[in-house]
């Protein structure tokens, strides 16, 4: 059996009752949904969310997500390799997004980010060097 209209983070969920949810206004509960919702962002161009789900003091004033379609990026799948609380109010993520930019090779970025929450929000802050 298909879900229909899967979510692009990779649960085995549609995307109305996973990611589509936070895109939609809900909080993330944690910062491993919340990297899975921006990640479905990104596959879904939706730079609002992802300017508003970024900390404020390493937000981008903005950002642009569309491409000629020779230089489409298309995001091919997520891997969450680690998710840890340090306390509350502070996580990090080490997870590897495939994609895809045009017809050229495929790509895999690893990065371990790092996340704050502030008035029960999670936000995306940096990638650990």
């Amino acid at each position: 059996m298909t879900t229909p209209d899967p979510c692009p983070c990779g649960r085995p969920l549609a995307y109305t009752a996973c990611c589509g949810v936070y895109h939609a206004g809900a909080a993330a509960p944690d910062a491993e949904a919340l990297m899975r919702s921006r990640y479905s962002a990104y596959v879904k161009q939706l730079p609002d969310y992802l300017l508003a789900s970024w900390h404020p003091s390493t937000r981008p004033e903005d950002l642009s997500l569309y491409e000629a379609p020779a230089q489409r990026t298309r995001w091919l799948g997520l891997t969450i390799h680690t998710h840890t609380s340090t306390d509350p109010d502070h996580a990090q993520v080490k997870f590897t997004a495939r994609y895809k930019v045009g017809g050229g090779s495929a790509v895999k970025m690893l990065e371990h980010s790092r996340f704050v929450r502030e008035d029960g929000r999670w936000f995306y802050l940096d990638a650990l060097p």
